[in-house]
């Protein structure tokens, strides 16, 4: 079930320099901080974010008013990546199985996701983003290249193989990457993918595997409209 505005389940997932925390029931709404009330705080800031998102995709989502609406219900130990910047432990609801509508609603919320960078991107075009604190940060291709990437790596953590034409247009390559996320997806879900890898290695749940790409186009679709600005 879905909670409701004042009712979030969410999860923390803790590294020695870096805390993520998730919203349980809405992948992609994740965000970070140097520890677990900065975490929970930046979740909270960025919930208006995520509610246009979703609102342009005709979702049904109110932001809460207070990040007192917040209820942790897991907290996961870290590691490197997770002090690198990226969550990397998988909450214990991603076991649930996936129902047919529970697919349907991954469906969308990717489509939101990807249409957030897709504006994000598109706004970028012709424009030099703004560098960070040391001179640093990706510019809007390098960004996209990245993302594509990301998208091919995550894939291979459920056993899905997308193959990606470097000469081929970004828009073609954008497309195939995310018709692959979806068929992958529902392959998963289905039951369809083995859970471990040849070498012994277990596959990312669908849960899971919605909830990291998400997070991961949605951030640096927010890094885009962040650095524009």
């Amino acid at each position: 079930m879905v909670r409701t505005a004042d009712q979030i389940h969410v999860y923390l997932e803790a590294g020695q320099k870096k805390t993520f925390a998730g919203a349980l029931d809405w992948p992609g709404w994740c965000r970070s901080g140097g520890d677990e009330a900065t975490a929970l705080m930046s979740l909270f800031t960025y919930g208006a974010r995520y509610a246009r998102l979703l609102h342009a995709a005709q979702m049904e989502f109110t932001a809460p008013a207070d990040a007192s609406a917040f209820t942790v219900m897991e907290r996961l130990t870290g590691n490197s990546t997770t002090d690198f910047g990226a969550p990397a432990i998988a909450p214990s609801a991603d076991s649930a199985p996936v129902r047919a509508a529970d697919l349907e609603r991954f469906q969308q919320l990717l489509r939101a996701s990807w249409r957030a960078f897709d504006l994000a991107r598109r706004s970028a075009a012709g424009r030099e983003l703004r560098k960070g604190p040391r001179g640093g940060g990706r510019e809007t291709d390098d960004i996209i290249r990245h993302v594509i990437e990301a998208d091919q790596a995550y894939l291979g953590k459920i056993g899905w193989k997308l193959r990606i034409n470097e000469r081929d247009h970004v828009e073609t390559k954008l497309d195939q990457a995310r018709q692959a996320i979806l068929e992958g997806l529902a392959a998963s879900a289905g039951g369809e993918l083995p859970v471990q890898g040849p070498r012994g290695s277990i596959y990312w749940t669908p849960r899971y595997f919605v909830r990291r790409t998400a997070w991961h186009v949605l951030d640096h679709a927010w890094e885009i409209e962040d650095r524009l600005s």
